[in-house]
């Protein structure tokens, strides 16, 4: 069985899956990989099934030391790769020999990057996931310099694709929104005008939730709701009047009340949006 040892962990850089599946009722988030579709392609170019762990850097990328062989795959963000200093294929996989150093450098578009090994990264599963999570800290914690990795065996051989396309990082975001369930807190035309502003992501976006900055969406009701339960996508609306998009590390029930819920499909590209990038949201009736 291969490792990999940690060299540079960069700004943040977590082991993802798929996240925690069904257990919100007991008050654990779901966490999991924030570009599911990236993680899903880094999978498929390395062999491995859909949900294998894989890493997930932050803007800054990350550099290990492979311990024995590996072939790995780097997609989302794109940035550039290299491998003892030579440069190597970025959405691709590439055969890796033991002791080499990869470095996967500061995402060039985008947020986060996923680095995919053949065998996946075998951290023992917490809840039935090797998910970081940073809001409850179950799972692994972020890297850290010296963190080494274990690599699982080699998956069943399976056909692997040269090539897995991916859109690109969003130069302006667009959020579609099913309203509901708390539409009725918020002003008359509120929720209208809220698909007319113009909204941009905030620097203080994270794991937890996408923030926004712009125009304040103006309540009809003071005070707050009794907790409630949260679901992924779901946009809540604090006391600053500003819609904050839930991602996978969101707390599993808030007071604020959510003026509705971005469809999964979408969040991905949130996950790639930087700080400054333009955004909106489409109302979905029905």
């Amino acid at each position: 069985m291969s490792a990999l040892a940690v060299v540079r962990p960069g700004p943040l850089t977590t082991v993802q899956d798929l996240g925690r599946r069904g257990v919100a009722h007991l008050g654990v988030p779901r966490a999991g990989a924030l570009d599911e579709p990236a993680l899903r392609a880094a999978n498929r170019l390395t062999g491995n099934d859909p949900g294998a762990a894989v890493l997930e850097t932050t803007v800054g990328g990350v550099a290990l030391r492979t311990l024995g062989p590996v072939l790995l795959a780097v997609t989302g963000a794109p940035a550039p790769v290299r491998v003892d200093g030579r440069p190597a294929a970025w959405g691709a996989a590439v055969a890796v020999p033991a002791n080499a150093l990869v470095e996967v450098g500061p995402a060039t578009h985008g947020v986060r990057s996923y680095l995919a090994v053949a065998g996946g990264i075998a951290v023992p599963p917490v809840l039935g996931s090797r998910s970081a999570d940073l809001l409850s800290g179950l799972g692994p914690p972020p890297l850290a310099v010296g963190t080494v990795l274990p690599v699982g065996p080699p998956p069943a051989l399976r056909p692997r694709p040269e090539l897995v396309p991916l859109p690109a990082p969003p130069a302006g975001l667009v959020l579609r929104l099913h309203l509901g369930p708390r539409a009725d807190w918020f002003e008359p035309g509120a929720v209208a005008r809220l698909a007319r502003d113009r909204y941009r992501v905030a620097a203080a976006s994270n794991r937890i939730a996408l923030r926004t900055d712009g125009p304040p969406v103006g309540r009809a009701r003071s005070g707050e709701l009794p907790s409630e339960g949260m679901v992924l996508g779901a946009v809540q609306v604090p006391p600053d009047g500003r819609p904050v998009v839930f991602l996978a590390d969101h707390p599993t029930t808030g007071g604020y009340p959510v003026v509705g819920v971005v469809p999964p499909a979408d969040l991905a590209a949130a996950a790639q949006a930087r700080p400054g990038t333009p955004l909106r949201f489409v109302l979905l009736r029905g």
